[in-house]
């Protein structure tokens, strides 16, 4: 486990000749944030990071604050694109306007995601509004993005894709009841996520050896997520707030090691933890090949993905 003075040493030490391009979404609040912060602060601006995310003033005050692009960095800037993840016509829609400017994207990195434990909410698409975030819009960005990783790829970058979500803690999935139309519960669903992020690394490294897609796991992370305008439940926080400080990590800490095992990644699947250990295929689902099949074709058809 590499320490955490470690982990961001080495990210300190990537400085590429050439200006990467990020695209993080959830990147305006909690991990994501922290991941772009990290990023451009590492390269002291020289980065061209497209933040994707819903809240247009929290990414005006997170762009201010990061270091200010090198003028001898022609192309190094930070820009805000407006998405609303839970739809996977914006997903595709947000797919299609970077492949056609992007000349390349170097690292995609998924934080949006949908928290809770109530039952079902169907988007105007049929999907629900926890799957959508947490696994079906992934999987159609990184289709849509697959071109320019490629590109970054063919002239020797880095192109690699993170989504920070699980690895390493799904429950076994259920092949009879994908999309989870039939036996819903909020806990299923965060955990039946998991599963599918597993299985959609495995499946696009299959399919796309030249780029890296890594599965992982943040760790409890204090993303302020448990801030309550109930009175009840904000006495309750206030019992357990120690408690919370122990078991919780700051974004800055967790970022670091998200960042360390985006640039550590190898080609093909990568799996790790919280602290950007390899956990090779600890938890993986125990799946055929047929119904690794009949997964890949059931994410297409959910997500309107043409092959």
């Amino acid at each position: 486990m590499p320490s955490f003075s470690v982990a961001k040493s080495t990210n300190a030490s990537f400085s590429p000749s050439y200006v990467p391009i990020a695209v993080i979404t959830g990147a305006t609040s909690g991990i994501g944030a922290a991941i772009a912060r990290a990023l451009a602060t590492h390269l002291h601006g020289r980065i061209h990071l497209v933040l994707v995310g819903r809240n247009k003033a929290a990414a005006d005050a997170l762009i201010a604050s990061l270091p200010a692009p090198p003028s001898s960095a022609r192309h190094a800037q930070y820009e805000f694109v407006a998405c609303d993840l839970t739809l996977m016509a914006n997903a595709h829609a947000l797919a299609r306007d970077l492949a056609a400017r992007l000349p390349k994207i170097n690292f995609l990195v998924h934080c949006a995601g949908v928290f809770g434990l109530l039952g079902r909410v169907e988007t105007e698409e049929g999907i629900d509004v926890k799957l959508a975030t947490r696994y079906y819009a992934r999987f159609a960005l990184t289709h849509g993005l697959l071109k320019p990783l490629q590109q970054a790829a063919s002239v020797h970058q880095p192109a690699s894709v993170l989504s920070v979500l699980g690895a390493g803690l799904g429950a076994k999935i259920d092949m009879q009841d994908l999309g989870m139309k039939n036996n819903y519960s909020g806990v299923r669903a965060m955990t039946q996520s998991i599963c599918y992020n597993d299985l959609m690394v495995a499946g696009f490294a299959e399919r796309y050896p030249e780029v890296s897609f890594t599965h992982i796991y943040p760790g409890a992370v204090d993303t302020g997520m448990f801030i309550f305008s109930n009175p009840i439940l904000r006495a309750l926080k206030f019992l357990l707030q120690p408690l919370l400080d122990l078991m919780l990590v700051e974004p800055h800490i967790c970022a670091e090691y998200m960042l360390y095992a985006l640039l550590d990644a190898n080609k093909g699947m990568n799996r790790r933890n919280q602290t950007g250990d390899d956990i090779g295929r600890t938890g993986f689902p125990d799946v055929s090949e047929e119904a690794r099949k009949v997964f890949w074709e059931h994410c297409l058809k959910d997500t309107l993905t043409e092959e």
